[in-house]
């Protein structure tokens, strides 16, 4: 069974592509590909978010407070119309990231994030995060409002499976035909050669990677998928 509830700490890095070569090769030391990676092989993650009408979900979280939540639906590369599909309710809380979620259907998602009745319960769903989610939903009127891919490389750790590293590039967005099935295409939101590194940890990063990263003339920073796409929308919306 997939894991659905996630705490972890996550650190996020920009590189070119020879900085990532570099770094997943010395990686490879520590650390094992993603079972749909064995062989460099990206796989696709697209993703629709949900909002309020005036955006008030990412406006509160580029804000930086304490507390945040986003909620979106996530499939695995294009999905067919009856195929089974994540809803996601992610919160940070004074840097933690707690991430849940529950296997529907992409109708049953559909309709549970668009009119906050939640579906008859199915041994596939996980009850207790669908019950946190109708809570969110009665608290918001929600609709969807942007749709996000990217290709992904993800690897663990072999000694702890605490430590994971996600690569993701070719992240693009689109504003309109908002649905999962409608195909990947989009709008580049970084650079064509440029990847968005993350360290997923529930503890600090081990010693050994803090000097990889230091080596490789690495450093954090803060980078928001939706944010930084809701950011590009307002410069383009000014102009």
């Amino acid at each position: 069974m997939a894991i659905e509830v996630f705490n972890r700490y996550e650190n996020k890095y920009l590189m070119d592509t020879a900085a990532f070569h570099r770094l997943y090769d010395r990686l490879l030391e520590h650390m094992e590909p993603d079972e749909h990676n064995r062989d460099r092989q990206f796989y696709t993650i697209s993703n629709l978010y949900y909002d309020t009408e005036h955006d008030s979900l990412i406006r509160t979280s580029l804000a930086k407070p304490k507390y945040r939540e986003k909620l979106r639906i996530r499939a695995y590369g294009v999905p067919e119309p009856d195929a089974k599909v994540y809803l996601e309710l992610k919160k940070k809380v004074r840097g933690l990231v707690n991430k849940r979620r529950t296997a529907l259907t992409l109708g049953e998602a559909y309709a549970f994030a668009g009119t906050g009745v939640a579906p008859p319960s199915q041994p596939y769903m996980n009850g207790q995060v669908v019950s946190e989610i109708a809570y969110l939903l009665s608290r918001y009127s929600l609709e969807p409002k942007v749709y996000l891919a990217y290709e992904r490389i993800a690897m663990f750790c072999k000694q702890s499976r605490d430590l994971r590293i996600t690569f993701d590039t070719g992240i693009r967005s689109r504003r309109s035909d908002l649905r999962l099935e409608s195909g990947d295409h989009g709008e580049l939101l970084l650079p064509e050669g440029q990847w968005l590194m993350e360290v997923k940890a529930e503890k600090t990063v081990p010693m050994w990677l803090a000097r990889l990263l230091s080596e490789q003339g690495l450093f954090r920073t803060s980078f928001s998928k939706y944010g930084n796409e809701y950011k590009r929308m307002l410069q383009a919306s000014s102009t």
